[in-house]
């Protein structure tokens, strides 16, 4: 997705802007720099696309430049590392933080990845606050911003708990907007009225890089499962996506990764192999030595064994052992050079440059969400239309026994089989009320330092700094 250079003004990563004729002065993460705004229809959808660039993030050399965001590129940092899904291959440096649960306030991937869902939002409220330039396509232009800054949001959330709630474009004169932390359950009433406002506005998509109806049903129905309550509203969305029969799940596990147009995918962030601008890096950084840096997500001991165990004809297609280094084992799901063995073409001739989407959402997801509406927090279910839903995910795994009743732990292993890899895990477990125990567990087998703070991350210490004490740190940091 291209960049307009135009837009190139609005700096909503932290930058540096001449606040006089002789220093500068580090910004803010989340306000406008510039004076450069739209003024018709063309303008704003330009501004529109800049959304989804945010979230799609800089294909750069160096991973936690100060001046690049890196969007969806880096957030398996943030999320799958800091679970018991994967690690590093080193345990050194900033990524070993998450191996350990030793994450620092000043860890660089905390930092990219708080700017980056700042830059969506900025970008997002710039479309809105001009919306009325939208004379043709008002309503379509509308619910993408709405669920762009939803979905950013709701990222922010899971991850830093309360946060500053920035609704509007501002200037750097409003310190209490940008560094006032508003409280959790605020943040998620202005996600649910946004995800219910686009979907209200959108309908279908001929591409999944774009937002749509099903997707902010989707996204709504996952944050009413994350508050637990609305378990029945979240059903209905569900079951909306599912009677619709516009998706439907890939046949063939592999082709969810390797064939993008797909039934399956309902939201992805788009990526071109070998674009100077829309390609991506976080596939190489996953291999052995190729990327940005070497050997991180690597597959846990533990994902190894669930999958073995649970996964069935998803297996081979989640992990694989590295060719280069037989004792350490490697995702599947994003290779950008391919493998003969599994049937999977290269997507790019440089795997720094590649062109593998990163899904967001997919109708499996939908399935088991379903399964999960339905047990409403309860301990098992037995409900028809939940076995139906859970026996389709499995029955494609090659998973053919019939299942008479779904536990909430049988779920949330199937989640962790079926989506593993895809940035899922550690919101699962917390969701699911599991993750204290589980990563105690994880922790104590493996000589890390989990404790209950480590659910949240930090808040980015630049960011603290620059409030001068009104931003506050997260408990145990």
């Amino acid at each position: 997705m291209k960049t307009y250079k135009f837009l190139m003004m609005l700096l909503v990563v932290v930058s540096f802007a001449s606040c006089g004729d002789d220093f500068l002065e580090p910004v803010p993460t989340a306000v406008l720099v510039g004076d450069t705004f739209p003024t018709n229809e063309s303008d704003l959808e330009s501004v529109l696309t800049t959304v989804y660039d945010a979230l799609q993030g800089v294909n750069s050399l160096e991973i936690t430049d100060n001046d690049l965001n890196h969007g969806q590129q880096i957030e398996f940092y943030v999320t799958e590392m800091l679970s018991d899904n994967t690690r590093s291959k080193s345990g050194e440096g900033e990524a070993g933080q998450f191996d350990s649960f030793t994450v620092q306030p000043t860890n660089g991937f905390v930092f990219d990845y708080y700017r980056s869902m700042y830059s969506v939002i900025t970008r997002a409220n710039l479309v809105l606050e001009n919306i009325d330039l939208a004379i043709t396509d008002g309503d379509r232009m509308e619910g993408e911003a709405r669920f762009m800054r939803a979905l950013a949001y709701f990222n922010l959330v899971r991850s830093f708990g309360d946060v500053p709630l920035i609704d509007r474009p501002i200037l750097i004169e409003d310190v209490e907007t940008q560094f006032t932390r508003v409280p959790s359950s605020e943040i998620y009433s202005f996600i649910v009225a946004d995800l219910q406002s686009a979907a209200s506005k959108l309908g279908s998509t001929t591409t999944a890089n774009r937002a749509s109806k099903a997707a902010a049903q989707g996204i709504l129905a996952k944050v009413y499962l994350t508050q637990g309550s609305n378990y029945g509203e979240a059903q209905v969305l569900l079951e909306e996506i599912i009677a619709s029969e516009e998706y439907a799940l890939e046949s063939d596990f592999r082709e969810v990764f390797y064939n993008e147009a797909n039934d399956e995918n309902i939201f992805t962030v788009g990526y071109v192999a070998s674009s100077s601008l829309d390609s991506q890096n976080f596939s190489a950084e996953m291999l052995n030595g190729v990327g940005r840096t070497s050997g991180v997500n690597y597959v846990t001991d533990e994902a190894i064994a669930a999958l073995d165990e649970f996964g069935g004809e998803r297996a081979q297609y989640s992990k694989r052992v590295d060719p280069g280094q037989a004792t350490q084992t490697q995702v599947v799901k994003y290779l950008p050079n391919g493998d003969a063995n599994l049937g999977i073409e290269p997507t790019s001739s440089d795997p720094t440059s590649a062109g593998n989407d990163w899904i967001i959402l997919r109708y499996s997801d939908v399935l088991l969400m379903h399964v999960e509406a339905i047990l409403a927090g309860g301990a098992v279910t037995q409900s028809s239309n939940a076995l139906e839903s859970f026996q389709a995910v499995r029955n494609r795994a090659g998973l053919t026994d019939i299942v008479e009743e779904v536990t909430s732990e049988q779920l949330l292993i199937e989640r962790r089989v079926e989506l593993a890899f895809e940035n899922h895990r550690i919101h699962d477990l917390k969701r699911f009320g599991a993750a204290q125990q589980v990563l105690t567990d994880f922790s104590n087998a493996n000589g890390h330092s989990f404790s209950a703070t480590d659910l949240l991350l930090p808040l980015p210490q630049f960011e603290v700094n620059l409030s001068n004490g009104q931003l506050t740190q997260n408990p145990g940091y």
